[in-house]
């Protein structure tokens, strides 16, 4: 298209008023937030683990604190592997042999330190993404969900999308999520933070601040 051509385009130009951040959005929610600590396993944990997020240790801390914070409003997930598997998850575990294994085995256990959280609710799921029939029956359908957890550039990444296209308003703590390394945790932050006004990228410190103002 030329310029002459845009110039004389019909197309609506005007823009509302912009969302910096959460406590702007916060009426579009249709509850209190919810903390939904992704993942937190052993399979994800462990140094000795393919799959070990090698900052896991240091997002305990934070997610202790907003944990405190959410009281009640505290939701843990847990990936297992599909008990049937169909389509790209067959050639997913002809690679990844190691995970193919019964939901209950050991490789999926909550960590100590989420498990001390004391949390109400366990969501467990054959999915990256946890978005589920389960987690919107404690949640409702649009909820405010503040994501911590593993791996930022998968199961995060993988719950955060469904969520706000479901009309979910969605806080990405960047400092309580851990990634497969330090680029891919960047990159899927950067690519998240693509969907403002749905979807914030914010810091544990930004979360507990709206908190302590809003209770």
């Amino acid at each position: 298209m030329s310029p002459d051509q845009a110039a004389g385009s019909d197309l609506p130009t005007h823009t509302g008023e912009t969302k910096s951040g959460p406590a702007d959005v916060a009426e579009s929610a249709g509850t209190d937030p919810w903390l939904v600590v992704i993942d937190a396993q052993a399979v994800f944990a462990d140094s000795g683990s393919q799959w070990c997020a090698p900052r896991f240790e240091e997002i305990v801390e934070p997610v202790h604190r907003l944990a405190q914070a959410f009281g009640d409003r505290v939701i843990l997930t847990r990936w297992v592997p599909p008990a049937e598997k169909a389509g790209s998850w067959v050639p997913y575990f002809e690679q990844f042999t190691f995970a193919d294994q019964a939901p209950d085995h050991p490789l999926f256990d909550l960590v100590p330190a989420a498990v001390d959280l004391g949390a109400r609710h366990t969501v467990s799921e054959p999915t990256f993404g946890k978005w589920s029939e389960q987690l919107r029956a404690i949640t409702g359908p649009t909820p405010h969900l503040v994501l911590t957890g593993v791996a930022t550039d998968c199961c995060v990444l993988s719950t955060a999308l469904p969520a706000i296209d479901a009309g979910a308003q969605v806080s990405v703590v960047s400092d309580a999520c851990a990634g497969s390394d330090d680029t891919n945790h960047q990159r899927a932050l950067d690519a998240m933070a693509l969907y403002a006004p749905q979807l914030f990228v914010v810091t544990a410190d930004e979360i507990l601040a709206e908190a302590s103002t809003t209770s």
